[in-house]
């Protein structure tokens, strides 16, 4: 039997068992939820379509996992108005397994398996006072870990010795952009070239450029030095 469902603005044809990627719907892994907008449902040649909706049909599916996906980055400029605004987005998604397909108001017969981290919350909360008064130096240590999830002080690399390369001179590098890379170190298209895929990794993550960006300035500056 499969189903076509709609949910986050899309539609999807599933089945029993398919694993799809899906606009975010709330829950945790191993969760059980409803998508309850099945415009058709059909096996073999015994098709129903809906108007708009199927009556009394509904897909149950289990989330797998959630995540984002890659970086999307927007540039936006006003001409004449020295107006530059560059952003970053990366949508959520769940992933599902679709569980059942089912129709005339049936009821799922899946449910989410119980959570085991209650019992441990019930723990702390009868803990006697005196373990609370042992805890107390380690709210003091704080701030150490604070300080180690913070971004890195100065710049990201270490900008060589001679004179800067005119890094405008590669497509999609404008002057903004040159100027956040000097600031970070790189100045010359050899540098570029050399990034590892580590390197990669921290530009994309402390600056507004993605991956894909960076690989195709890396093609064009192997090609600069030739």
């Amino acid at each position: 039997m499969f189903a076509v469902v709609k949910t986050g603005g899309k539609q999807y044809r599933v089945v029993a068992e398919d694993v799809l990627k899906i606009e975010k719907v709330a829950g945790e892994a191993g969760d059980f939820v409803e998508l309850s907008d099945v415009l058709m449902v059909g096996e073999g040649g015994n098709i129903t379509a809906g108007a708009p909706l199927v009556e009394g049909a509904c897909v149950s599916a289990e989330i797998v996992s959630q995540g984002r996906t890659r970086k999307i980055i927007a540039f936006k400029k006003r001409r004449r108005q020295n107006s530059r605004r560059t952003i970053g987005h990366r949508q959520h998604l769940t992933t599902v397994r679709i569980a059942e397909i089912l129709t005339d108001g049936k009821k799922p017969s899946k449910k989410a398996a119980p959570k085991k981290a209650a019992p441990a919350k019930e723990e702390k909360a009868a803990a006697p006072a005196k373990e609370a008064k042992k805890e107390a130096p380690k709210k003091e240590a704080a701030p150490k870990k604070e300080e180690a999830k913070a971004a890195p002080e100065g710049p990201l690399f270490t900008a060589p010795e001679g004179d800067a390369d005119k890094l405008t001179d590669i497509k999609g590098i404008g002057p903004v952009a040159e100027k956040q890379l000097n600031e970070q170190g790189i100045t010359t298209f050899a540098q570029i070239a050399g990034l590892s895929e580590a390197d990669i990794e921290k530009v994309d993550e402390y600056m507004p450029f993605s991956a894909d960006q960076i690989k195709d300035w890396q093609a064009q500056a192997k090609e600069k030095i030739a």
